[in-house]
């Protein structure tokens, strides 16, 4: 909880603009602090709103309180986690907020902001609900276009962070268009498990504005500074290593990777 919110300190933008639709005809846009965002969810009130449709763990809509400040919230409790036979049980929830640091370190914005807390079915993750048209996802993005530079990012940022389980569902439209990305709960295992949509890129170089990013983090990860203690607490040293691993042979081949051994594209794709 702490590391997420103390490494979000330090980033340039502080900032989150988030559109909420207000009735049929209208919507506004409202600008978060992201320091105050972030502690808002890991410090404020809980309340259970109602339970998320069509999530394979206990995944609920919460309200979250603090002094005249209200969002909404996804909470994954790590008590309704369903068992995996490869990835250590109780681990996903750390797992959605170590994908949220990577994120914010890359300097991407792609995950909504995450923190690690205690709640009402105890300690998980708590993330940003962001309204989104729930007639889109990747797919549909796709062939509207105007994505292509966010799903460059995309593409690079799930290898690093190893996604098992990339579905076109797993991307949301704001209101507002911006791309999300969320549901990282099987991400960060030290052997190769990446099962993405996305091939689509594959011994293509990598544009500037990823390699960038990457940089970005390898130079914050070598720092040993906050990000390094955010990752040391939400994953396992090997789980690092591996991380550290898979940066070095995107940024030593600048170039996307090749689909690895074994099921590449996750079921259902949606």
């Amino acid at each position: 909880m702490m590391c997420a919110r103390a490494f979000a300190i330090e980033r340039r933008a502080r900032t989150l603009f988030l559109t909420q639709s207000m009735d049929d005809n209208d919507q506004q846009s409202i600008e978060l602090d992201i320091a105050r965002l972030l502690d808002l969810l890991a410090q404020g009130e809980m309340a259970v709103e109602t339970s998320m449709p069509y999530s394979s763990n206990y995944t609920l809509l919460t309200s979250v309180v603090q002094d005249s400040m209200r969002v909404l919230a996804v909470y994954k409790p790590r008590r309704g986690e369903r068992p995996l036979w490869d990835f250590p049980r109780g681990t996903l929830y750390r797992r959605e907020a170590a994908a949220y640091v990577v994120s914010e370190a890359l300097g991407f914005g792609l995950v909504p902001p995450t923190v690690v807390r205690d709640g009402p079915y105890g300690v998980g993750a708590v993330q940003l609900f962001v309204p989104n048209d729930e007639e889109s996802h990747l797919f549909t993005m796709l062939k509207e276009g105007g994505y292509e530079d966010v799903i460059r990012q995309l593409v690079a940022y799930d290898f690093l962070i190893n996604n098992a389980d990339r579905k076109s569902g797993h991307c949301l439209k704001g209101l507002d268009g911006r791309l999300w990305a969320i549901d990282h709960g099987i991400c960060f295992h030290y052997e190769y498990k990446l099962r993405t949509v996305l091939w689509d890129f594959v011994g293509q170089p990598m544009p500037d504005f990823v390699l960038d990013g990457l940089t970005r983090f390898q130079t914050l990860l070598d720092e040993g500074g906050s990000l390094s203690r955010a990752l040391d607490d939400l994953l396992d040293k090997t789980e690092v290593r591996a991380l550290r691993r898979r940066l070095k042979m995107l940024l030593d081949s600048g170039k996307y990777p090749a689909p690895g051994p074994g099921p590449n594209v996750p079921w259902p794709p949606v």
